[in-house]
């Protein structure tokens, strides 16, 4: 039996077929914006992030130079842009060779340092993006007495660790700061690392410079773009 299809059937058939390939087009279209649009999004979240970071660690660096860039040079001591740390620098002025007790030089420095770098990071502009400042204590690979680099690194452990509870607690107890102590205890940490971070110069460790104390302050910039980037994927 033979089986014929009028025209107006086939007409119909190839309408169908149009209709579908259209729909595909439009689907196809509507997928194209929505991935330009979160492309667009995504580019504007990254913008965010990065407008979020240099500008909360511009403002913070540019403070702590213009306070304290007539004192830098006789402290011995330098203003870290990237890591936002004041590095003091002059070993023989913080601590006698292998003792963890502040020299009287350096508690003078401490006393006239520490109120002011803790009202700028109290100040509203920063309280609420500190999350953490950081005393780190750093020493040089060597030991007094010839010993092994192992047990150099373990004796400088605890030495660069006493050496910044040594400093805790001496700012800690300044008056100065006195009606600040809750906050600091939330906020201020003794770090001691021994010879992890030393200093080098021209390939070489520069021990006098790797013999150092450091103020660190570490910014909440990370939870505050974690905090973009859900938004933004919401």
């Amino acid at each position: 039996m033979k089986i014929f299809h009028s025209k107006k059937e086939n007409g119909e058939h190839w309408i169908s077929i149009s209709d579908m390939m259209s729909g595909l087009m439009m689907v196809f279209l509507f997928i194209s914006i929505a991935y330009m649009i979160n492309v667009v999004k995504e580019r504007d979240t990254i913008k965010e992030i990065a407008i979020t970071y240099n500008r909360l660690q511009n403002d913070l660096y540019n403070d702590l130079y213009n306070e304290f860039k007539n004192d830098l040079d006789k402290w011995n001591a330098i203003i870290d842009r990237q890591s936002l740390s004041v590095r003091f620098e002059a070993p023989d002025v913080l601590f006698q060779k292998g003792s963890y007790q502040l020299q009287d030089k350096f508690k003078a420095i401490l006393n006239d340092f520490f109120p002011r770098y803790l009202s700028i990071l109290t100040n509203e502009k920063y309280k609420n993006d500190i999350e953490e400042i950081r005393i780190e204590g750093h020493t040089s690979t060597e030991w007094q007495v010839d010993v092994s680099p192992d047990i150099a690194y373990f004796l400088n452990m605890k030495l660069s660790q006493d050496r910044t509870r040594s400093v805790l607690e001496y700012v800690m107890n300044l008056p100065q700061v006195s009606n600040q102590n809750e906050w600091l205890k939330n906020y201020l940490t003794a770090n001691g690392l021994s010879s992890s971070k030393i200093i080098m110069t021209d390939g070489i460790e520069d021990k006098d410079k790797s013999r150092r104390v450091e103020f660190r302050v570490k910014t909440n910039s990370e939870k505050r773009i974690v905090k973009i980037i859900s938004d933004g994927n919401e």
